[in-house]
């Protein structure tokens, strides 16, 4: 199975420090953040990569190159000086993704879920990985029903993770350009055509300066405890 990682938002909220670098770039514990992300992939069987970017994003291909030196095989999607946002830019990629079930990953999320368990998941049109609402996301965006199939009502909301598996035929209906995948999840969310599954281990967006120097902490500090 193919994966992709999201690497095109500006991460507007992260300036200055993502004036000169792109956000997948900023480093955590001694790595870009896209390469925490990059060794989760490889070590749970995920090596052939899909990577979309934007402005500054040649930093990105410079950084990782092919991808032998994380032991992954890496591809990129680049999409100029405007992102095409999440459902845009997996359209534009595509072709690169192949006709089965792939993985995408938010760029600017941390996470210790262990990306195996989605290796053999059923998937309709959509999978998604649902977590507890962060307090800067209280209103949570999906909820879940006793059968694991995603709903846009009901009491218990959760936030998605930006974990998700999908299959091609969700987004051949959609023109090429702009597009957000909420939406878009949400035209077909009322069919029952999308699952999921709630992960309650470690999880970060890491949207904010802020959090990006908790997540430094969390790492550096785990690697303390192991000494």
């Amino acid at each position: 199975m193919k994966a992709m990682i999201l690497a095109a938002g500006r991460g507007e909220r992260m300036r200055p420090l993502t004036d000169h670098i792109p956000k997948p770039l900023l480093s955590v514990a001694g790595k870009a953040l896209i390469e925490h992300t990059i060794n989760q992939l490889v070590a749970a069987g995920f090596s052939d990569i899909v990577i979309n970017h934007a402005r500054l994003g040649r930093q990105i291909e410079e950084k990782l190159g092919d991808g032998h030196r994380l032991d992954a095989h890496i591809s990129y999607s680049p999409e100029g000086e405007q992102a095409l946002e999440t459902a845009g830019g997996i359209i534009k990629a595509l072709p690169l993704l192949g006709d089965e079930v792939f993985l995408v990953v938010n760029g600017d999320i941390a996470t210790d879920f262990p990306f195996i368990l989605l290796k053999n998941v059923p998937v309709d049109l959509a999978h998604l990985v649902l977590v507890n609402n962060p307090m800067h996301h209280v209103q949570g965006d999906f909820g879940l029903d006793s059968a694991g199939i995603v709903v846009d009502n009901g009491t218990a909301r959760f936030t998605f993770s930006g974990i998700g598996l999908y299959r091609p035929e969700l987004f051949r209906s959609i023109p090429a350009g702009k597009s957000k995948l909420a939406p878009l999840l949400r035209l077909v969310i009322p069919e029952r055509r999308v699952s999921g599954q709630i992960f309650n281990g470690f999880w970060m967006d890491i949207g904010t300066p802020e959090r990006l120097q908790e997540l430094d902490f969390y790492y550096t500090q785990g690697e303390r405890d192991h000494e």
